[in-house]
Parts: structure tokens; C-alpha cells; sequence
């Protein structure tokens, strides 16, 4: 900064400030002018070391809900810290294309219209998603900006876009190539309501009230051969090819090998043995149907058991040659249970049963567990290749808590069925010929005139598994692989490791010959789910939801990113509500108006004078800033963002508002002396309340960047915070005497505090004190601040001091007494009447808590922690009577 001559209508720092903190105000033009400075575009050539994060896709269709707010601020956070760092930072973002959320939501608009997809076709009905998306899908990234995302807008992607395409159709080659991807036809997650397989992630799993049905297999006599089974889904039994039993059942020893005829069907059912089946469950037998349940298609597989399909793609029944053939599925459940009734083989009535079930996300309907040929990838060599990454040391996870649960997953991995029943998404890059040829295409092949290619689109996860180095132009080997590639760190919540976190990695290992790195991310950060203030998962049904632009509006960016930063903790939940914004907002008031009366006061940015002329209050805030700044280096390198923001808030709140600030008003005005030595103590005051200030800001900035941008900038002059040198460590040790000096000074300041109340006297009102034993306290420097802090005057030397009352206080060297004089501040009748009160409140309190604790069959019979209460109660009234008979006692005297 340059110094100049100022006169009376020059602006002063302050003057660049508004007079209260509006975030409203300021947010969108301070966001729009780091975009414009091209502070967040990434630069391949650049000779700072790469630092990067790929950003997990939103859904095109979607809108930032608190999970993508709290992902987005923890981005944020390393990204902006990173870049002050001295690294060439790219945060990547984009969306995804959302196959099955996308293409239901077009049809909706189709059917308003009077119209579907069918009568439109494929190719214009593809368009028709195109065109909604150009003027629709453009939501969450607006909100992304009000946000504050750092994020590299020039290097923007979506899943669908021809260079993600192209990713897609060379990496699916090459797996076919490979033999990992294959066609089959095995069972699948089946919405009935959306007419297609859909992914693990998409079914949501809900207690449902049914009910269990026990039926009868074989004879109706008690003597005859027979078996009993329960089902939930007792219209499936139409599929049943077998009955199985545990092996070791004595029970069901002379049944096993035998068969026993389908009560509907011309065909006989085989009792099979198998180690699966629990013999202590129900009647220790169960029905098999291998094309409708995961578990018996596992033991259809193992017994090599028949697997009809018993219903179409929407739910009903069908190819049973039965009076059931064309019924839906919930209508059959009754229909088949009523004839099995008839037959006499409804063994008890039916009885209420809850049950889990799952349910399409999308539609809301119970998926069907169907048997459907479907393209596959074989995950064998894949997912150990994910799960080596992690056990090498290539990729961490963060916390290590989390690796028993990837290892689970990984090291059990069943094969993926990508294969979608959709027109909106990456197409099936296979074709087939005339004569039954199948062809594999790559993105630079075209297929032979006259082939057709697969009806079938790739399950969304698929694309986005390629995410971390798609977006950065694979299978090219381009400039922002080699800076960016592999990415720093992968930030998303725990609940989607498997689903997403895993298939990146799968897929980034099986291509890590022609990429700069072996793993797509050196560390993975899983951060827990956000819950209300109460804990409960946030849901619509429970409308306990919360809009986080709702409280961007309300109360501002910041105060919507602290809060979340705040309640960060890695692989841990965080509960929020409206009292932690507003508390997060209370803090950005905090840290303007301190900065505002700071730069009001002169504050500045400059060197410091040498430590030895500092005083004890200056050197001691130096030293906090530095241990802060570790803090916060060493919590923020371990992804502890809730530390952080913790270690910093009480920093800012507790110490530089509280207490330095105070101080430093009493070092402006200076000590007795000449005006030299006021002007030269103010003038160090001011450059060290302005180098902390300097230094708290940058250290927030990566959390609160709106707030820390006008107050930084306002303070020092400077470009930006966002391109400011991140803190670095001042190699200057720490003074502990200074600390040891301002820590009895807060002591015998809040001791005096608490007595003055004690006495009745009003907050602000100034007593007449003397202090002794100061100097053997080596508090001597700091007398002018206890006495200013804890307002107190010094008595004059002709005027007459009554001692009133007085206090020790036991500091770290010496205790010093405080006597004051409250003769003419203390209202004394009004005081002993109101103490009077106060004592027959305390002594009732302890009759009544020491009667109880007296009660032999109340203690017995009373939980310990109301016991434990009721103690704690009456030593609180003990202490209270004692201490306002001492009060009295004072207050008679005199």
C-alpha cells in the first residue's frame, strides 16, 4: 500500500464498507467478478503444482438439496485453500444426464400434451429431451453460483455430451474386448411402471404391511407326504420349481429327492436340500421361484432348477396356462390365495405380516425381481483391482473407519447389469447383423448397411463411473490429464461408496495403462448425511426438509457454508437447523463490525515492529493466530472441517473480540507518558490488530469467501482474497510469558466481573478499586486494562475510599486483592431486600431437595439419574445459601 497525503474528503478504509453486513447486497456482483478476473479457470501450462476435483454430477432434472450443499461446500473449501496455496487449481464441474429421472419427466410433459414417446419416435423423441434440457437443465447451476462454487465454468460437462460419448463407446469396447462385458439373462431389478432393469441405488427399501400365507405342498392327509410353506408373495408360487429344506432337518430327511405336484400346474416339484434355507425359521421349509426372488435364483443356479418367468413386463401374469394368466400381480396375490383356500391348502388364515420391500425411487412402485436378458460386466478382476488400490496405499479413504465397508463391498461384488430399457442415455454400442451377427463398435466404426444396433441405453452410473478423466478429453491424452490426472480428492457422502465410488475406480484402474495415474483419486472424503436439528433423516413425507437456497436468502452464503463446515466431521451425520444459520450469520456479523472498528481505528497492514516492543496483550494474540493457523492447517490436511471452523470461530468470537479488541481500545489510548510513547503504542496496535485481521481472513475466506472478500479487500487494499498467499507459519516462537501475563489478566478480570454482580453493582458502572499485589504478579503493564475492562477507577489520593468489600484472586505467581468501595453505587436496603428474597428462595429449595434425599423409598426406588439430579440441585442451593449469607453479612456492615 502506498502511503499519501489524506485530507477530510479522502475515503478511508472503512469508508469502503457499507455500514451493516447485507449479504444480498454483495453476493452476486463479488461472485460475477471472480468469474469475469478468471480466478477459478484452471491453466494446464502453468508451472504450480496440479490440485484437482471432479465434481459428483447432480441430476439434470434436480435442484440443490442440503447434501449437495454441504458436498459443494467441503469442494469449495480445499479448492480455494489449495489455490492461496500456491497450486494451480481446476474444480471440474458438470451434471448428469439422468436417464431414467430425465426421460420419466419429459414423458409427464408428453402425456399433458396428449401424446407419448412412442408416437414420436425415438429420434424425436431424443431431441424432444435435448430441447428441454437447453431450456430447462440449467437450474442447479445457478444455484451453484449463489453458492459461491469456485468451480472451473469453461471446463463445464454432461454425461451426454460427444466427448463423454466417445469415452463411453472406447471403454465399453474395450471391456468387451476384454470378455468383461457379456449378455445374459439373469434377474434384475424390474420396474413394472417405467418398463425397465434399474440399479440398486434407484430401489428404496420400505416397511410394508402384507400378509404371510402358509400353503400346503403335497397331500391333504397329515399321513401322506406334504410340506408347509409361508410367503409373502403367495401368486409367485406359480413359478415355483422347487421346495427346499436344510439338509441336516430330520424332518424333511424321507422328502428330500421326492417331488410333489404344483396344485395349479401339470408339473411335479422336487424337494431339494440346501444349506441356505435357516431350519429354525417359520416351518424350516421354503418355497423356491428363481425367476422372481435374488435368493432363489442363487439356489435355482446351484440345483439347476427350471426358471419360468410367470409375469410381462408389467407386473402380469402370464405363460402359466392358468386362470390367473392376465391378472396384475397384487390382483393374482389375492386371486391364487382364495383358490389355494378352496383346495384346502391354506393351512392358517392369513396374518398381518410387516415386511421390507422394495420400491422404485422413481415411480414409487414395488419392484418386481425379474428374470430379463441384460448386458453385464464381469466385476471379478475389477473390483479387485478397486479394492488393491485402497489396500496399496494409491487411493485413501478418509476416515480409515469407512475401509472395512469398501472392502466388503469390493472383495463380494456381484456382476452389474448396465443394460437399460430406455430411449434417453448412452446407447448399447452393438450391433447385429441378418444372420444373427453381433458386432462391437467403437466411436470411430460404423456399422455394416442394414445391421440394427441394441434398443438398450447404459445405466447412468456407467458414464459417470468414466467421470474423473472423461471430463478431461479420454481416451485422449490431453494437457489436462497430464496436470490434472489423477484427480487430489474425490468428496462425497458415505451412503454412495459402493455405487458411484466403486465403478470409478473399477473403471479407473482397468484404464490406468493410457492415463498419467493408476487410480482416478488419490484420497476419497466421505462425509456423513445431514439431518434435521432433532437428528431425523430429511425427506419430503416427514416435510422436515430444508431448501438451501431458502437460507441463502435468508440469511446469506456464508452463513449457509459455515454452518455446514461447522458440522462436518469425516464418515459423521451432522444435525442442522434455523438456530445454527442464524448463529453462523451472528458470526459474519461478528467478524464485519470488528473489522469495521478496527479499520475505524487505523488498522493497517504492514511490518510489525520487533516482538520485544510489543506489549504482553500484543504478543500473546500473535502467538493464538499462529497456534490457530496450525490448527486449522493440520485439521483441514486431515479433512476435519468441523475442527477447523471450530478452532477459528472461537479464535474470532472468544479471543479477538472479546478480549483483544478491549485490549487494544485501552493500548489506543495509550499509557501514562508522552504523547510519543501513546502514539507509538497506538501505532503497533494498529499493525498488529491489522496483521491478525489479515490472517483470520485469508484463513476463512475458503469457508465464508463473500464476507472475508469485502472485509480483506477493505483492510489491505488488495486484488482479491481468493488469489491471496494462504498463512504461512512465522518461525517466531511463542512468548510464554506474555501468554501467562494476559491469562491472569482474564482471570482476575472475569473474577472482578462476577464479584461486581455479586455487589449488586450495574454492568458498565465505574467503582473506585485498589489493587494490590500486581507487582508480584507481574501484571504491572497490564493494571490500565483491568482496571478499563473491568471498570474500575483509581481512587484519588484526597478523596476518602471506603473498602466495601473485597476479593482475592489466585493467579499464576501471586494473588491479588481487589478492595472496592460501593458506597456510592450500591442501593444497600434494595440490595439486602432483594438478597433476603433470594436466600428464602435458596433455603426452600435446599429443604425440599435434602427432604427427598432423605427418603429412604424414594432413593430406592428413584432412577440414579434423577438421584444424581437431585444432588447436583441441592449442593447448588447449599452453595447459594452460604454465599448470600456472606452477602448479607456485607451488605450489614456496611
Amino acid at each position: 500500500m502506498t502511503d499519501t497525503a489524506s485530507t477530510a474528503s479522502d475515503p478511508t478504509p472503512a469508508d469502503r464498507l457499507p455500514k451493516a453486513w447485507n449479504p444480498g447486497d454483495v453476493e452476486a456482483d463479488l461472485y460475477q467478478g471472480w468469474v469475469d478476473a478468471g480466478y477459478f479457470t484452471a491453466d494446464p501450462d502453468s508451472a504450480r503444482p496440479g490440485y484437482s476435483i471432479v465434481l459428483p454430477p447432480p441430476n439434470v432434472t434436480g435442484s440443490l438439496h442440503m447434501g449437495h450443499a454441504l458436498d459443494h461446500t467441503l469442494m469449495d473449501v480445499l479448492s480455494r485453500r489449495k489455490r492461496m496455496q500456491g497450486y494451480e487449481v481446476l474444480w471440474l464441474p458438470g451434471m448428469d444426464h439422468a436417464g431414467i429421472a430425465t426421460q420419466s419427466l419429459v414423458e409427464k410433459q408428453l402425456a399433458a400434451e396428449g401424446t407419448t414417446r412412442d408416437e414420436l419416435g425415438r429420434e424425436a423423441f431424443v431431441e424432444r429431451v435435448w430441447q428441454w434440457k437447453r431450456e430447462s437443465g440449467g437450474t442447479i447451476g445457478e444455484q451453484m453460483r449463489r453458492l459461491g462454487d469456485g468451480v472451473d465454468w469453461s471446463r463445464e460437462r454432461f454425461t451426454m455430451d460427444e466427448g463423454l460419448s466417445r469415452a463411453v463407446q472406447t471403454i465399453f469396447k474395450e471391456l468387451y474386448d476384454r470378455g468383461l462385458i457379456y449378455r445374459a439373462e439373469r434377474l434384475v431389478n424390474w420396474s413394472p411402471v417405467l418398463q425397465t432393469a434399474i440399479s440398486d441405488i434407484e430401489v428404496k427399501y420400505e416397511d410394508v404391511d402384507g400378509e404371510l400365507v402358509s400353503l400346503r405342498y403335497g397331500s391333504l392327509n397329515d399321513d401322506e407326504p406334504h410340506v408347509v410353506v409361508a410367503t409373502t408373495r403367495v401368486e409367485t408360487m406359480l413359478g415355483d420349481t422347487a421346495v427346499a429344506v436344510h439338509p441336516d432337518d430330520e424332518r424333511y430327511r424321507d422328502l428330500v429327492g421326492t417331488t410333489l405336484p404344483h396344485p395349479f400346474l401339470d408339473r411335479e416339484i422336487p424337494v431339494i436340500a440346501d444349506d441356505y434355507v435357516d431350519p429354525e425359521f417359520g416351518t424350516g421349509a421354503v418355497k423356491i421361484t428363481p425367476a422372481h426372488d435374488p435368493n432363489d435364483f442363487e439356489m435355482g443356479v446351484r440345483h439347476s432348477l427350471p426358471m419360468p418367468s410367470i409375469m410381462d413386463t408389467e407386473g402380469r401374469i402370464t405363460g402359466t396356462g392358468t386362470q390367473f394368466d392376465g391378472l396384475d400381480r397384487f390382483e393374482a396375490r389375492v386371486k391364487v390365495r382364495e383358490a389355494l383356500a378352496e383346495q384346502g391348502r391354506v393351512v392358517a388364515e392369513k396374518r398381518p405380516y410387516t415386511h421390507i420391500v422394495g420400491h422404485s425411487e422413481r415411480s414409487g412402485e414395488p419392484i418386481e425381481p425379474r428374470l430379463s436378458l441384460q448386458w453385464w460386466v464381469d466385476v471379478s478382476s475389477l473390483a479387485a483391482a478397486a479394492g488393491d488400490a485402497v489396500r496399496s496405499g494409491e487411493t485413501t479413504i478418509h476416515p480409515t473407519s469407512q475401509e472395512p465397508r469398501w472392502f466388503s463391498w469390493v472383495d463380494d461384488m456381484h456382476d452389474w447389469c448396465i443394460s437399460r430399457q430406455l430411449w434417453w442415455g448412452h446407447r448399447i454400442p452393438i450391433w447385429y447383423g441378418p444372420d444373427g451377427e453381433t458386432v462391437c463398435l467403437g466411436p470411430d466404426e460404423t456399422a455394416p448397411e442394414g445391421w440394427t444396433q441394441d434398443p438398450d441405453v447404459l445405466d447412468t452410473w456407467f458414464s459417470s463411473g468414466l467421470w474423473p478423466f472423461s471430463t478431461m478429453g479420454w481416451p485422449e491424452r490431453t494437457p489436462d490429464l497430464e496436470k490434472f490426472y489423477p484427480t487430489s480428492v474425490l468428496v462425497t457422502g458415505y451412503d454412495i461408496l459402493f455405487f458411484w465410488v466403486a465403478r470409478m475406480m473399477m473403471f479407473g484402474t482397468a484404464i490406468a495403462d493410457s492415463v498419467p495415474g493408476p487410480v482416478p483419486f488419490r484420497d476419497v472424503f466421505l462425509h456423513g448425511l445431514v439431518r434435521d436439528e432433532h437428528g431425523r433423516k430429511m425427506s419430503k413425507s416427514k416435510g422436515n426438509g430444508i431448501d438451501p437456497l431458502d437460507w441463502v436468502d435468508r440469511f446469506g452464503a456464508d452463513a449457509l457454508r459455515f454452518t455446514l463446515a461447522r458440522g462436518a466431521h469425516p464418515g459423521g451425520d451432522l444435525s442442522v437447523g434455523e438456530d445454527n444459520a442464524q448463529s453462523s450469520r451472528n458470526f459474519a456479523t461478528k467478524l464485519f463490525n470488528a473489522t469495521k472498528f478496527a479499520l475505524m481505528n487505523g488498522a493497517t497492514v504492514g511490518e510489525l515492529p520487533a516482538r520485544d516492543t510489543l506489549t504482553d496483550a500484543d504478543r500473546w494474540i500473535l502467538d493464538r493466530l499462529a497456534t490457530v493457523r496450525a490448527e486449522v492447517d493440520d485439521a483441514l490436511d486431515r479433512y476435519e472441517f468441523g475442527k477447523a471452523c471450530e478452532a477459528l470461530y472461537h479464535f474470532v468470537w472468544d479471543e479477538v473480540c472479546d478480549w483483544y479488541l478491549e485490549l487494544a481500545k485501552v493500548q489506543f489510548a495509550g499509557p501514562a507518558g508522552t504523547a510519543a510513547d501513546t502514539e507509538d503504542r497506538a501505532a503497533a496496535t494498529r499493525l498488529v490488530l491489522g496483521t491478525v485481521l489479515d490472517s483470520v481472513l485469508r484463513l476463512l475466506h475458503p469457508v465464508i469467501p463473500f464476507v472475508t472478500e469485502t472485509l480483506w479487500t477493505a483492510l489491505t487494499g488488495g486484488e482479491s482474497v481468493v488469489v491471496a498467499e494462504w498463512p504461512k507459519e512465522t518461525g517466531v516462537g511463542a512468548d510464554p510469558v506474555a501468554q501467562q501475563r494476559v491469562a491472569d489478566a482474564q482471570k482476575l478480570i472475569t473474577e472482578v466481573r462476577r464479584f461486581r454482580s455479586d455487589q449488586g453493582v450495574k454492568p458498565k458502572q465505574r467503582v473506585p478499586a485498589r489493587l494490590v499485589g500486581t507487582d508480584d504478579a507481574e501484571l504491572t503493564s497490564l493494571v490500565p486494562a483491568v482496571q478499563a475492562l473491568a471498570f474500575l477507577t483509581e481512587p484519588e489520593a484526597d478523596a476518602g475510599f471506603t473498602e466495601s468489600a473485597s476479593i482475592e484472586v489466585r493467579l499464576s505467581r501471586a494473588t491479588v486483592t481487589v478492595a472496592v468501595d460501593t458506597s456510592g453505587t450500591v442501593d444497600v436496603a434494595a440490595e439486602i431486600k432483594r438478597a433476603e428474597k433470594d436466600l428464602a428462595a435458596a433455603r426452600k429449595e435446599l429443604e425440599t431437595t435434602t427432604a427427598k434425599l432423605g427418603n429412604e423409598a424414594f432413593v430406592a426406588k428413584a432412577p440414579e439419574a434423577v438421584v444424581q439430579k437431585i444432588t447436583a440441585r441441592q449442593q447448588l442451593a447449599r452453595d447459594e445459601v452460604e454465599r448470600l449469607t456472606k452477602r448479607l453479612g456485607d451488605l450489614g456492615s456496611a
